[in-house]
């Protein structure tokens, strides 16, 4: 009887730790394509600010955004630099990522 009782928590132990482990692998997930949408979103709009493609700068990134299923929170531009901040719901939580797009600095001579 012993033996079955160690066994049935043993079990209910290999459940919950899988169950945990799906969760964070499905969050990383998330998080990764969260991360994606954001950076095409930036490039997006510092596209439209240099003039590469037609267009709204953080308008194209929104559009960018949802084609992803995200929402674009913040777009701020600084010159020919983007910054975009992306969201969308994991689960019952809000995630959100941001990323910055734009020509490298120049080097100081």
């Amino acid at each position: 009887m012993a033996g079955a009782v160690t066994g049935v928590g043993v079990m209910a132990g290999v459940i919950v730790v899988t169950a945990a482990l799906a969760v964070v692998g499905a969050a990383s997930v998330h998080a990764q394509r969260l991360s994606g949408a954001a950076d095409a979103a930036a490039l997006a709009a510092a596209d439209a600010a240099s003039g590469a493609v037609a267009g709204v700068p953080c308008d194209r990134a929104a559009e960018v955004a949802a084609t992803a299923g995200a929402t674009v929170t913040t777009c701020d531009l600084d010159g020919l630099v983007a910054t975009v901040t992306v969201s969308a719901p994991f689960a019952a939580v809000a995630a959100s990522i941001s990323a910055r797009a734009g020509p490298p600095p120049t080097a100081a001579p």
